[in-house]
């Protein structure tokens, strides 16, 4: 049986099967995603969803969905399954579904009748196109199929209205047919693997429902267009392999391709080997540049998300080469001494006082793995020319203050990881000196000053080192209160906040720490008293008038919780990794529960996958995106510290 699975008795309650979601990515990042019962829940599901660079650069909706129709026994069954207003399901194909599992993988398996059929999902390495394999494993004499595309050609955060401005012509493809429902949009081809009829319809479906999105808030219903639909017979042991691209596909080569893939697809039998898959999902290959998707199914590449997550994600999946092709990536960006952390070129914003920072820990990471020589001869410019933007002050007054620490902050603008926004008002403005960025800012200037004295750059030392001494000393004047036993969240002249969050932990876990191990054990005992969960850290500890344990119903709701006691996963590596440098080899048992206790969320969301973010409070419901890569890097990285810290 698969590592993943789920039975009848589990796809059939839907109130079950519906929260759990797959989730398939190609190399470029196109991607397939749905509920496990095959139903779209959200209007960011789809079979076929790829970035339209012509377009806009973003991610867009192509096929919603293939739904399948089978004739046998002179019976017609549906196997696709809608939601439209006052619960109402049509059709119904979850009733024929016997079984979902990933091996390796995603696998449906219906029952109809005497028929057994199955279906398979697997994107081509080196291609966009996914090719579904449908066999017959069992029938009395013959099934007829029928496949109707459902047609969306829309971004993922838009829906799509019934309107007359589609194109209702199709072109002939080698065994199938190209759809272009609008202008500007690349064709999508729909093909398979022996010659197929294909029979015209032309009808909108209206009021499509995603219940996902209406909790969430959002407008929730949307007209989709089908067509028309494919039709082939099979009889029992025959396979039809149906390709989904946005170019054409030799159809003769699309069995031997799909089998030669599925050999080479990595295994997903247990937790460590979901989690490496996982990573893989994130780092995705376009017009020879590499980069990292935040979070699937809605974001995209975040410079922020990117830094945090890069060591985790290649790294501790020993692929080097990986991470310093995504360095080389984002320093093509590079603009002064900052990071785009949204959009590209003419759209790029540059509202990240720490993707910059980040960056310094993810080269960081990546020198202790390859121990190369001539670092800062590679790198040093743009090391020295972010550590110069922030001394001498940049955008939204970022800058360094005589006491050698960063400041940073403008009204209506959130800067730092804690970025929620409702009514142009962020929730957690932290205007002034953050904890975090100053523990950043220590370490990145101590990492650049390593550099460049192993490459002799005697100047660059002596210009900095000053500087390094006395960003520690205020530091601990800054930040400290031994009274509290903790660190302040954030100071602004003589105001300092003081509420419990996990962002003092960076002061304990970066390799260059700016606080003694003394203060830093006591940094941890209040972060574990107060913030540690089986899901993650809170943002907030429940001690505090502003803490809200859920993080649900529409989105200024939502974000007002955001980092307000949520819970979030990738926090939990900085924890780790200053708990062991603290307690050593006594750390272990702890480090290794907190991995281990992980492993039901392979179950959970996104099977196979860890999610964004959980409710503050038990169950720790799973919330955000369903795969989320600064998540899934941080157990990673934890796996890494424990295999380093059990053989030491």
């Amino acid at each position: 049986m698969a590592y993943i699975t789920f039975d009848r008795e589990t796809l059939v309650n839907l109130s079950d099967s519906l929260k759990k979601e797959y989730l398939e990515v190609a190399p470029n990042g196109a991607f397939a995603t749905q509920s496990v019962v095959g139903m779209n829940t959200r209007k960011y599901h789809g079979l076929y969803i790829t970035p339209q660079v012509q377009k806009d650069d973003e991610q867009h909706l192509l096929l919603s969905s293939l739904d399948e129709v089978v004739l046998c026994q002179e019976s017609v069954c549906h196997l696709g399954m809608h939601k439209y207003p006052n619960q109402v399901y049509e059709p119904k194909g979850y009733a024929y579904l016997r079984s979902f599992a990933i091996d390796p993988v995603p696998t449906f398996t219906y029952r109809i009748g005497n028929t057994l059929l199955q279906k398979q999902l697997l994107f081509l390495s080196g291609t966009n196109h996914l090719v579904i394999k449908y066999t017959v494993l069992e029938t009395i004499d013959k099934i007829d199929l029928q496949l109707q595309p459902f047609l969306a050609f829309r971004n993922v955060h838009h829906l799509c209205r019934r309107n007359d401005a589609i194109n209702t012509q199709t072109l002939p493809a080698e065994n199938g047919r190209a759809f272009q429902l609008y202008q500007g949009y690349t064709p999508l081809y729909i093909q398979a693997s022996k010659a197929v009829k294909y029979y015209e319809e032309g009808d909108w479906y209206y009021n499509i429902n995603y219940p996902e999105e209406e909790e969430r808030g959002y407008d929730a219903s949307e007209d989709l267009y089908v067509a028309g639909y494919f039709e082939t017979t099979l009889r029992t042991g025959d396979s039809l392999y149906v390709s989904v691209g946005i170019t054409p596909i030799d159809t003769a080569t699309l069995a031997k391709a799909y089998e030669k893939q599925l050999k080479q697809t990595a295994p997903r039998t247990n937790f460590d080997e979901c989690l490496t898959y996982a990573a893989s999902q994130f780092v995705v290959k376009n017009n020879n540049k590499t980069a990292v998707v935040a979070g699937y199914p809605w974001f995209g590449r975040w410079g922020r998300d990117t830094f945090i997550s890069l060591p985790g994600l290649t790294l501790a999946c020993n692929n080097p080469k990986q991470c310093e092709e995504v360095i080389n990536t984002m320093l093509s960006e590079l603009n002064g001494a900052l990071f785009p952390n949204i959009g590209s070129d003419e759209g790029a914003a540059y509202n990240s006082v720490d993707a910059p920072l980040w960056f310094f820990h993810a080269l960081q990471c990546y020198a202790e793995y390859t121990k190369p020589k001539g670092l800062w001869k590679k790198y040093g410019k743009q090391l020295a020319d972010i550590l110069n933007g922030f001394r001498s002050g940049t955008i939204y007054n970022i800058h360094m203050e005589d006491s050698g620490l960063i400041y940073a902050g403008a009204e209506g603008k959130a800067l730092t990881w804690m970025d929620a926004v409702v009514g142009n008002t962020p929730v957690t403005p932290r205007i002034g000196m953050p904890v975090e960025i100053n523990a950043l800012w220590y370490n990145a200037v101590m990492f650049s000053i390593e550099l460049a004295r192993l490459d002799g750059d005697k100047d660059f030392v002596a210009e900095w080192q000053p500087i390094a001494e006395k960003i520690a000393v205020s530091f601990k004047e800054t930040f400290w209160s031994k009274e509290k036993g903790y660190l302040a969240d954030c100071v602004n002249g003589t105001y300092k906040d003081w509420s419990i969050r996990p962002n003092m932990i960076y002061a304990v876990s970066l390799p260059y720490a700016v606080i003694s191990e003394k203060v830093g054990a006591l940094v941890l005992e209040t972060v574990k008293h107060h913030l540690l969960t089986p899901r993650g850290l809170r943002t907030l500890s429940p001690i505090a008038e502003e803490y809200k344990g859920r993080c649900a119903g529409d989105q200024a709701t939502r974000d007002y919780a955001y980092h307000q006691g949520t819970i979030w996963p990738w926090l939990l590596e900085a924890f780790v990794e200053g708990y062991l440098k603290i307690h050593q080899k006594s750390g272990l048992e702890l480090a290794k529960r907190i991995y281990a206790e992980f492993e039901d969320t392979m179950f959970e969301h996104g099977v196979g996958s860890v999610s964004e973010i959980y409710d503050g409070e038990p169950p720790f419901e799973a919330r955000g995106t369903i795969a989320q890569a600064w998540s899934v890097a941080a157990l990673l990285r934890i796996r890494q510290f424990i295999q380093t810290y059990e053989i030491k």
